[in-house]
């Protein structure tokens, strides 16, 4: 399962994809200032179980181009992967209760629902994908 959008850095955008396979969703948000990955528990009270950093719009040096934003899912609906301009740039593990993401912040994020506070990247996650 993927759900493809079109993406103006620093604009203003929500992308919501739920899982094929149950109540779990992962969210990217670019608030005009940040970009974030959210992972969701949509049976939980506090849906949001985890969350990782994806990029400052100040920093993105081509914000002024287009970006084709993808959320892809594992067959299995376990494992969620965000690329931007097909690279992959974060992954939530729901199973490992693990988000990671290219930038490792927050390195102490307080997830709940016994999520790991750890956010480094692990490339080997792609080959689920």
């Amino acid at each position: 399962m993927c759900v493809k959008r079109v993406l103006n850095v620093g604009e203003p955008t929500t992308i919501i994809s739920e899982s094929p396979s149950g109540p779990l969703a992962t969210m990217f948000e670019d608030d005009g200032d940040t970009g974030y990955f959210y992972a969701l528990n949509l049976i939980s009270e506090k849906q949001i179980v985890d969350a990782v950093h994806i990029y400052n719009v100040a920093s993105v040096v081509d914000r002024h181009r287009q970006s084709d934003v993808e959320i892809v899912w594992t067959a299995d609906g376990m494992k969620s992967a965000l690329l931007i301009n097909r690279y992959p740039h974060a992954v939530f593990d729901f199973s490992a209760r693990r988000g990671y993401c290219r930038t490792g912040f927050p390195n102490s994020c307080g997830g709940s629902d016994g999520w790991n506070q750890k956010h480094d990247w692990d490339g080997s996650l792609m080959d689920f994908f």
